[in-house]
């Protein structure tokens, strides 16, 4: 059943197409042989609850032999080894157990990240709480998780820092996640390619514009987002690049995070006109007018696109120009057939003849004319993220690896006699990806999750994975969301359709850690 939102636009055109110096360990207060005295001979049962995550005791015993073989101590380490493959198991087979059988969390590593440890660390914590995938951020804020001495991007890495050239996390948190049993996704901005792109003088063109003659980083309150153009042969040619190498660590899977356009405030968080569009860029303009099927047509696209609408002296001029063709075209525009009427002769009432009823006037055709063009833009707007996605998404789904969407289950929405100005048509995705739908809904209660999440699955083919990204915390609420516990309650009535859950984000989770992983000076 498909979004009643994009009514309107469905017969257009839309088709399938092609987000330090570590800390010094503090010193144990008690020996290193006293410390292994106390652990006993046997690893300590995990003791996991409905939701998977170990017991303190688990733990706190498998933190401390992690210290203690960063010491040296191969007792420790080989303990440690053995019992990261015991949670493994334990783990896997509690998900099988309890629903949902995933449960992911979002996670951002930082350049402290590149010091011994420091990533296993972050893998035990994720364990611990009892999410057997991590959805791992290999692109964002116009950075890159690929290593500067191996980095053919045009993004800069996110460890710059002098004799950490080859220093790469993405690789590292892969390899990490797998010792645990936890499945490991890179999750890449999209259409947002960030500041440092928007910096290049070689890409100015690529970068997205509107009507106003303004980009995203005017738009966008933090001043640091940059949407391109998603019909430049450049940005699209630069996505493809990045995703190859994200690929060459083997994920196992890619998500696309920012797969729309800027998000707006206040009234200019919806668009009503034209100029509110991300069409003004050479490319996205181009590509528009190759929508036009006649001469007719193509003039008046080019006319509604200077000026944001025509006028029956437009209409006029175009016929003038263009004698030789009827009514102007472009994709998807359907010309009723003809009225016909049975008209009596003026001598016989017997006889009849067809007559074609009397063709309208320029003032009356304006209206209609002027409606279509702007569900055209819309529309076109819209394809041009569909394109993209499936550009980006392409390598992957050459190497078998699954791929999915992130979105915001109002990013598609009719507002009155606008749109959303994210313009995102997720309803349009395909349902050979996986749908991650950002139910981050404030209500005090998870009544208003649960009615996001409900308004995809009613959107969705039957065969669509839908997984649901959550925001909160274990155990109390935040920003005017409930516990996740409650949450996930509210979102089991959806089994068996929905058996897979995220969670947003590591850093809500352990805030003070991702602090000190910020903010540390490496040495």
């Amino acid at each position: 059943m498909s979004n009643p939102s994009l009514t309107l636009l469905k017969h257009i055109f839309f088709r399938p197409s092609l987000r330090r110096s570590s800390k010094t360990l503090v010193a144990v207060a008690v020996s290193i042989s006293l410390l292994i005295s106390n652990f006993g001979s046997q690893p300590a049962t995990a003791q996991a609850n409905q939701y998977c995550q170990l017991s303190s005791k688990a733990t706190e015993e498998k933190e401390n032999l992690r210290l203690l073989a960063l010491k040296g101590n191969k007792d420790a380490e080989n303990r440690y080894q053995s019992l990261l493959q015991q949670h493994s198991k334990e783990l896997e087979e509690c998900r099988n157990r309890n629903w949902p059988k995933t449960q992911a969390i979002w996670l951002r590593l930082y350049p402290c990240d590149r010091e011994k440890g420091e990533v296993a660390k972050i893998m035990d914590h994720i364990v611990n709480k009892g999410y057997n995938e991590v959805y791992l951020e290999a692109f964002y804020d116009g950075q890159v998780l690929l290593p500067t001495a191996n980095n053919p991007t045009v993004w800069p890495s996110v460890v710059r820092t002098p004799g950490a050239e080859k220093v790469d996390l993405l690789a590292m948190g892969i390899e990490e996640g797998r010792k645990r049993g936890l499945k490991v996704y890179a999750w890449m901005f999209t259409v947002n390619f960030g500041y440092t792109y928007g910096r290049r003088a070689d890409r100015e063109q690529a970068i997205a514009r509107n009507g106003k003659g303004q980009t995203s980083l005017y738009v966008v309150d933090d001043g640091s987002q940059v949407f391109v153009d998603p019909y430049n042969t450049q940005a699209r040619t630069d996505i493809y690049r990045l995703v190859q190498e994200i690929l060459r660590r083997r994920p196992d899977g890619v998500l696309f995070d920012y797969v729309r356009y800027p998000r707006q405030a206040g009234t200019d968080s919806i668009s009503t006109k034209v100029k509110d569009l991300w069409l003004y860029s050479p490319a996205t303009q181009e590509a528009f007018l190759r929508r036009g099927e006649n001469l007719k047509g193509t003039e008046l696209m080019r006319r509604f696109l200077l000026r944001g609408y025509i006028t029956a002296g437009d209409i006029n001029e175009v016929d003038k120009l263009y004698p030789q063709e009827d009514e102007p075209m472009w994709q998807g525009r359907i010309i009723p057939p003809p009225v016909e009427e049975n008209v009596a002769q003026e001598n016989s009432v017997e006889q009849k003849s067809v007559q074609q009823k009397p063709k309208l006037t320029a003032a009356q055709r304006q209206p209609t004319l002027q409606f279509e063009l702007w569900q055209l833009a819309v529309a076109h707007a819209m394809q041009g993220i569909l394109d993209f996605v499936a550009l980006a998404s392409y390598p992957a789904q050459q190497q078998g690896i699954p791929t999915g969407v992130v979105f915001f289950p109002e990013g598609n929405k009719v507002i009155g006699k606008g749109y959303d100005s994210r313009l995102q048509p997720w309803d349009r995705f395909p349902s050979t990806q996986e749908w991650h739908p950002m139910s981050y809904a404030t209500c005090s209660s998870a009544d208003c999750i649960a009615t996001q999440v409900q308004s995809v699955l009613n959107a969705a083919k039957p065969d669509t994975k839908v997984i649901p990204a959550l925001a909160g915390l274990w155990g109390k609420p935040i920003s005017n969301r409930p516990p996740l516990e409650d949450q996930m309650q509210a979102l089991r009535q959806f089994a068996p359709q929905i058996n897979a859950v995220s969670h947003f984000a590591y850093s809500w989770q352990h805030p003070e850690n991702d602090r000190d992983r910020k903010s540390c000076n490496i040495r």
